[in-house]
């Protein structure tokens, strides 16, 4: 089997160097790049697997090239912050991250969400429950109001127009789908979308609900203060 290919984005040369180190006795091949820039270019050159991005980096901040990544992929994207500041995190995830880990970080910390982030990415359509008939038409597709999913091609439509979903954004419509008018809280959206065994930050749910309505109406996903999520049948 192939290594897995990561682009890492890093100005401080001690932690390039040893992430990097970190990452390849774990099997990983790595693309090691000390600015944004040259990290684009590493990107569009190798096409990897998945982008490990620091946001503050020099000549294209790590936010910026999220955003650029994104316009072109759907890799997935994990972004770095030596602060677990809000402003910082709330921009990376709009940007288009999936998810995000806050330096100091332990080198098995990051392997673990690296293959957590993998996993969910190589196994999109895997949401429970989704083959329960809730809202299947005579062609097997889930459809709520002018919104279709299509389980089994991966597809979303609205109002008969493609729409184009990330990996996670996908399998967090496919658990909103799975049970409709159900109330789905943060946590148990980290652990079913995310793979969070052991918690995180609930942001990573909040940001990535609200991209997700962007794309499929703003009104199909209902916020139940103080507990989480529905979606409306």
């Amino acid at each position: 089997m192939a290594e897995t290919h990561v682009l890492f984005v890093e100005d401080d040369d001690v932690i390039r160097e040893a992430t990097q180190l970190a990452l390849e006795r774990d099997g990983f091949e790595v693309t090691a790049m000390p600015d944004g820039l040259s990290g684009l270019e590493a990107f569009r050159a190798n096409r990897p697997d998945i982008a490990l991005l620091d946001v503050m980096v020099p000549g294209l901040d790590g936010v910026s090239l999220c955003r650029r990544i994104r316009d072109e992929s759907t890799v997935p994207v994990i972004m770095l912050s030596a602060r677990a500041d809000s402003i910082d995190v709330v921009l990376g995830l709009e940007a288009g991250a999936d998810d995000y880990v806050t330096k100091p970080f332990d080198g098995a910390v990051l392997v673990a969400r690296i293959r957590a982030v993998l996993r969910r990415f190589g196994h999109a359509g895997g949401a429970a429950g989704a083959d329960d008939g809730a809202g299947l038409d005579e062609r097997g597709v889930l459809v709520f109001g002018d919104v279709e999913v299509d389980t089994e091609g991966m597809e979303v439509r609205k109002a008969g127009e493609p729409v184009a979903l990330t990996p996670t954004e996908m399998r967090l419509l496919l658990e909103f789908s799975s049970a409709p008018g159900t109330v789905l809280s943060r946590d148990k959206l980290l652990e079913r979308v995310w793979d969070y065994g052991w918690g995180g930050d609930t942001r990573v749910v909040d940001v990535h609900v609200q991209r997700l309505r962007t794309k499929i109406g703003q009104d199909r996903i209902e916020t139940v203060r103080g507990f989480g999520y529905k979606l409306k049948a």
